[in-house]
């Protein structure tokens, strides 16, 4: 299985004007900074649960068609954009909608209806092009906080200090994120 990013969010979950005020800073000096600790807390969040806190476009590829639920590795999938499937020809055929079954959700699960189109030998032969994320205000509080505590933490430890763990995250952060981690058996 492979997965890429398409589409990043078009924002943020936590705005810039939201975390300033949270870290109680007043001036814009610092902005481009702020914003950049605030993007990475959010993309290491979004690592550690498999949540997209924002509506993204991803592509999920594997080898073969599913001959069982495929569990979609970014949730909440709220929709299938295209699946499509290479043939032996080489050539690219779309799977109609009819073909398969959606569930949204977290995990967002795909599972074949009808027949779907031979496979060729390539690897990653199945491409599903799927939305994942919460609307925009509808991520849940504590992961929200979570970003922030994280975020707040990389502004204030830019230097290393001697004798600190190198990128070590609060334990608030743990505690926040511990309800929405997707558990993979």
């Amino acid at each position: 299985m492979t997965l890429i990013l398409l589409a990043s969010a078009a924002t943020e979950p936590v705005s810039l004007d939201a975390f300033k005020s949270h870290l109680r800073v007043t001036h814009t000096d610092e902005d481009p900074l702020i914003a950049g600790v605030l993007a990475a807390a959010t993309r290491a969040i979004e690592a550690r649960t498999g949540l997209a806190l924002s509506p993204q476009s991803w592509r999920m590829t594997v080898d073969a068609v599913p001959e069982e639920t495929l569990l979609l590795p970014v949730a909440p999938c709220v929709r299938i954009d295209a699946v499509s499937v290479t043939g032996p020809d080489g050539e690219t055929a779309p799977v109609a909608a009819s073909r398969y079954e959606f569930a949204p959700g977290s995990p967002g699960r795909l599972r074949r209806a009808a027949p779907w189109p031979r496979v060729g030998p390539a690897m990653d032969g199945v491409r599903i092009d799927f939305t994942a994320g919460y609307d925009e205000g509808a991520a849940p509080a504590p992961l929200l906080q979570a970003v922030k505590a994280l975020a707040a933490h990389f502004y204030e430890t830019r230097a290393s200090v001697s004798g600190e763990r190198p990128y070590s995250t609060p334990q608030s952060v743990d505690a926040l994120i511990a309800p929405y981690a997707q558990v993979r058996l």
